[in-house]
């Protein structure tokens, strides 16, 4: 694979649609409009913003994922050293210009927002901060790399004209939304629990432990799914969405340290559940506007 190539694929493009989705939807509903902005930030979120996050990821976790066979596909590849220091770059010059052009734009909350987020990206993975070795850490700092870019589609729509209140029907969806992406992020670490213990790497997963954190995972998708019980009708039926992805954990709240490694079958499914998921919440947002 050519540098360039490499750069692209530590983005995750399978991942993209996971954060422009997200802002595209907020801004929308908050009556921005498919206006500029919105076009600049669904592209932002698209690419830019997924290579910050994970190229970063790749480029500091080289040592450990040589040794992880789940890199080198859909799981991010393991970049050549040769390429770390353009994909470090790449990061930082693809995102600058959006990132000055919505602090400009924005106000106290929207770059507000915009600050947490960007901060949560780096902090992840970058040295000394680390906050994926940070056990529960790495789960809320996981969760906001996707939320926070919803929160930032309203607060920016907001920002320019449109009056959004945070009411119970955005609480409660933002909520929701936190906590499936603290589940998920948890029980992608329980495939990890052994090879992250022999690597004197901490995580929820090996606080917990394989099934702990499994049964954790779960707690947190019906959780959500309560949270989303409090929206409207028809929005309602967002709170179905999560039955999925605890049906996809199910078969392995009986796994355990030594059978980890199992649960990656379950965490492959979760990657294009996720499409599946889209889809219907696209359509269920289609359903609510043509009320």
């Amino acid at each position: 694979m050519s540098p360039l190539g490499q750069v692209l694929a530590s983005s995750r493009p399978l991942s993209w649609v996971n954060t422009a989705f997200p802002f595209g939807a907020a801004y929308l509903l908050a009556g921005g409009g498919p206006d500029a902005l919105f076009w600049l930030g669904c592209l932002w979120f698209l690419i830019p913003y997924n290579l910050l996050m994970y190229g970063i990821n790749d480029v500091f976790d080289y040592e450990s994922d040589l040794r992880n066979p789940r890199k080198g596909g859909v799981e991010g590849v393991v970049l050549d050293r040769r390429v770390h220091r353009l994909t470090i770059w790449a990061a930082v010059v693809s995102n600058v210009p959006f990132v000055v052009l919505f602090a400009a734009v924005g106000s106290v909350a929207s770059n507000l927002v915009l600050t947490i987020s960007i901060f949560a990206v780096v902090a992840y993975s970058a040295p000394v901060l680390r906050f994926k070795e940070r056990p529960f850490l790495d789960s809320i700092t996981s969760s906001t790399h996707f939320v926070s870019p919803a929160v930032f589609g309203l607060a920016l729509a907001d920002a320019r004209g449109h009056e959004v209140e945070l009411g119970v029907t955005v609480v409660a969806a933002l909520v929701g939304f936190f906590l499936w992406g603290v589940g998920s992020h948890a029980f992608g670490a329980v495939q990890d629990v052994t090879a992250d213990r022999a690597a004197d790497i901490g995580s929820i997963g090996t606080v917990l432990g394989a099934r702990n954190t499994t049964w954790f995972a779960l707690a947190a998708y019906l959780l959500a799914g309560v949270c989303l019980l409090a929206l409207p009708w028809p929005a309602t039926l967002a709170a179905l969405l999560v039955l999925p992805y605890a049906a996809n954990i199910a078969p392995f709240l009986s796994v355990t340290d030594e059978t980890c490694e199992q649960a990656n079958a379950g965490w492959r499914r979760f990657l294009w559940l996720n499409f599946l998921t889209g889809f219907l919440v696209t359509q269920l947002l289609i359903w609510i506007s043509l009320r």
